[in-house]
């Protein structure tokens, strides 16, 4: 989410005071002394939130306001008013304005307006992102969550992967979603308005193989759990990929392949035809960056299944969740957003006695001690993983007290 805001005022006194109070809540204030001087930044890729006095000489607060919303009608304006001023304040707000406070006003409430638009604001171009991937047709960006590289490397893997018209092998640890990145693969493809069937290895006969051929004729078949399908069925695919099969295969697994040919479980000749193009798929163990956003998709996904408001995801919830192993990767962090959602989840609410500062703390001391983890104890690895100089790293260790040794082998 961006931290930006776009603060207007004339009073360079009051100006720099209050970009202070902004950089000390870790917001990131852009300033200007005039409407002119604010009007190049207010555009629909802005991605802040405006803070503007009302008063000001030449071109004031309504105009900034009437101007910013024919450029962005969902860019929050807060408008800061003199004592006098609050009917009009309230006049701006009818007007389009995302509230008003008055001066001088605690930097408290300030920073609560703030965060409640920017959290508006982020919404807003996360739903016209949405928008804009499902008008361009991409299934894998409206189907494979995540911001991190990993997350976009599947989906460029899978773009690549999908127009090769070659058998696949998907690959990945339980529950990282294996059948639904095989059917993003055929959605990607020229095969894509054909039938996409999928079918369970185990007890998978040749009979049975056929008529699964037959049912996703001229589309895709994905073989889930490739190593259990009977070997009479494994040398009747291997024959039908190697006469060319007008069906596209698709092979999943969670298994160690190379140990299953090896054990007899895996014919080595269809293993070696299936690997030709793999697609591998990260665990949330290397990706933990990507928990907040699936997390985030899974809760409004099962809100909008039970007919309920998607409850508030508090940085609290989210230290919970970084917390965690996630051993069962995406499938149990959608069922754990599930309970979530319907109130059932034993961390779903928020400390109350806990301020946002200290609840951001705990989302900042999770995401070290994951970084930490994941580098085996090694400082300089974990700062370069989350893009901080050394000594700031080090010195964020110092605060909470983490020891990077209690994390080496």
């Amino acid at each position: 989410m961006s931290r930006r805001v776009l603060l207007v005022d004339d009073d360079a006194a009051v100006r720099d005071a209050l970009a202070q109070t902004l950089e000390l809540a870790d917001l990131e204030p852009v300033t200007a002394g005039s409407f002119i001087v604010a009007k190049d930044f207010i555009t629909p890729e802005f991605d802040g939130v405006i803070l503007s006095d009302l008063r000001m000489p030449g071109r004031d607060g309504f105009h900034l306001l009437a101007y910013a919303r024919a450029q962005d009608a969902d860019l929050p304006v807060i408008l800061l008013t003199g004592e006098g001023d609050i009917p009009t304040a309230m006049k701006a707000v009818g007007q389009g304005a995302f509230d008003f406070l008055e001066k001088p006003c605690a930097p408290a409430d300030l920073l609560a307006v703030l965060e409640r638009a920017l959290k508006t604001r982020s919404l807003v171009r996360d739903n016209r992102r949405l928008r804009a991937l499902i008008a361009t047709c991409d299934p894998a960006a409206r189907m494979l969550f995540g911001n991190s590289q990993l997350a976009e490397g599947l989906r460029a893997r899978v773009r690549r992967v999908a127009v090769t018209e070659t058998e696949v092998l998907v690959t990945g640890a339980p529950g990282t979603g294996i059948s639904k990145v095989a059917e993003v693969i055929h959605l990607c493809s020229a095969r894509s308005k054909a039938p996409f069937v999928k079918r369970a290895a185990a007890g998978l006969a040749p009979g049975d193989l056929a008529a699964a051929l037959q049912a996703a004729r001229t589309g895709s078949l994905f073989v889930d759990e490739v190593t259990q399908m009977p070997a009479q069925a494994q040398l009747a695919l291997l024959e039908t990929l190697e006469a060319g099969a007008e069906t596209r295969i698709i092979a999943g697994s969670n298994r160690d392949l190379a140990a299953s040919v090896e054990a007899g479980q895996l014919n080595p000749e269809l293993y070696y035809r299936l690997e030709v193009t793999p697609v591998r798929i990260p665990s949330l163990s290397e990706r933990p960056e990507d928990i907040p956003v699936l997390f985030q998709h899974y809760v409004a996904q099962a809100s909008e299944q039970a007919g309920l408001s998607a409850p508030e995801i508090t940085p609290q919830v989210v230290a919970g969740l970084m917390a965690r192993d996630w051993p069962g990767n995406a499938r149990a962090l959608m069922s754990e957003a599930m309970r979530f959602a319907l109130g059932l989840s034993d961390d779903a609410g928020p400390d109350a006695d806990l301020g946002l500062a200290e609840q951001m703390a705990q989302v900042e001391q999770s995401l070290l001690e994951q970084a930490l983890r994941r580098a085996d104890g090694r400082a300089v690895a974990a700062a370069e993983a989350l893009k901080l100089p050394r000594k700031t790293f080090y010195d964020k260790l110092a605060r909470y007290g983490i020891r990077a040794e209690d994390y080496r082998p």
